[in-house]
């Protein structure tokens, strides 16, 4: 993520939270600097301490979060990260709503539903609402509370369009963190984030920040790896040692969120030749391939003459889970789609480059195989 060499004019300070500050900016209109802080707190500010690093990994978390969401075409305040610990933001007004949107039911959702267990999977995902009170431990609100409030933020009144805009963002903002990070076997849990008002335009946008504080993320699913702020609100004595683990999680995070904005493939076609004489015949596959959108890599190998470099590769592809189809293209005996076929979960499908000469023989070296293995012939 590139940051701004600028040097920036810094006026008054706007607002200060828990974990960051807002200062005007005096010759940018309509904009303000949001810089995150070295602190990590828990139940309305009940437990806090210090977390050396924390405002970075928290701006570079929520720098790439952002950005995924802007070229998802989510409107949000974020323009630009301007250095390790602070970004750039549209100056809004903000609605005292905090939108928590559910995939699993953990946490305080059980305390206010007995009976329902841990785990239950909401679909369609569960929306709730929280009115922003800390002396009153922040409330949850109905939908017919926020229109009775008739809450006026930047010149804007909350009504029935303004909430139904609120609540349709929320689950697609969701649905896009879930997917993303589904691609690095992580489990968004929950998340709950908050709206502006743009003073400049007027309008509702994705505002305040989304960072390792946001949601409940479990990688693989398990809540035992719970990567997020949990781990620091589950902690029965705050110790050094504690919180060097409590770092790490987030550490970790803020490296794979990088990861978020890398495109990811859906699938793909590997194609496998037993020699560079094969290439020609390789070429119109792959031609076929793309009239379908699907990409294709050719390698060459040789299952007879070098089975340990065939299998090498096949586990090259089975590694970074997007789902494959592996062809075989391998002329009179063809070891190479039954070897693969033997040796991954993946289908494998062989395409023998048969010619008029040996072709109706050497064709059965790609049906007839061991029981237990199965290879489609194309």
């Amino acid at each position: 993520m590139c940051t701004s060499s600028l040097k920036l004019k810094i006026g008054q300070k706007l607002n200060e939270g828990k974990t960051k500050q807002i200062f005007e900016l005096v010759d940018q209109l309509g904009l303000v600097l949001v810089q995150s802080k070295d602190q990590i707190t828990a139940g309305n500010a009940v437990r806090k301490d210090q977390m050396q690093g924390k405002a970075a990994i928290a701006n570079k978390t929520t720098s790439c979060v952002f950005q995924l969401l802007q070229e998802s075409g989510i409107k949000t305040a974020f323009v630009k990260q301007h250095s390790d610990t602070a970004f750039i933001a549209a100056h809004c007004e903000m609605i005292p709503i905090e939108w928590v949107c559910r995939r699993v039911a953990t946490g305080s959702f059980l305390k206010r539903n007995p009976g329902v267990k841990e785990g239950y999977r909401f679909s369609p995902l569960k929306m709730e609402m929280f009115f922003k009170d800390d002396a009153n431990n922040d409330p949850q609100w109905s939908e017919e509370q926020l229109l009775e409030a008739k809450l006026c933020v930047a010149g804007l009144t909350i009504g029935q369009c303004e909430v139904d805009i609120m609540n349709r963002s929320t689950v697609a903002i969701f649905e896009i963190v879930e997917k993303a990070w589904a691609t690095q076997n992580c489990t968004l849990v929950d998340m709950k984030i908050e709206f502006g008002v743009s003073v400049k335009s007027r309008e509702i946008v994705l505002a305040d920040v989304i960072d390792n504080d946001s949601w409940r993320l479990w990688s693989a699913g398990d809540r035992s790896q719970q990567k997020d702020k949990q781990v620091y609100r589950e902690l029965k004595e705050v110790t050094p040692e504690a919180m060097q683990m409590v770092k790490r999680n987030f550490e970790w995070v803020s490296e794979r969120v990088k990861l978020l904005l890398e495109p990811q493939a859906s699938s793909r076609v590997v194609l496998l030749m037993g020699s560079t004489s094969d290439v020609a015949h390789c070429e119109k596959i792959r031609k076929a391939c793309a009239s379908y959108g699907l990409p294709c890599v050719l390698r060459v190998t040789s299952a007879h003459k070098g089975p340990d470099e065939t299998l090498r590769i096949k586990a090259e592809y089975e590694g970074d889970g997007v789902p494959t189809v592996f062809v075989a293209v391998a002329g009179r005996s063809n070891g190479l789609g039954p070897v693969m076929s033997g040796n991954t979960a993946y289908p494998v499908i062989s395409c023998p480059p048969l010619t008029p000469d040996w072709g109706p023989q050497d064709v059965w070296s790609s049906l007839r195989m061991p029981s237990g293995e199965q290879s489609s012939l194309l």
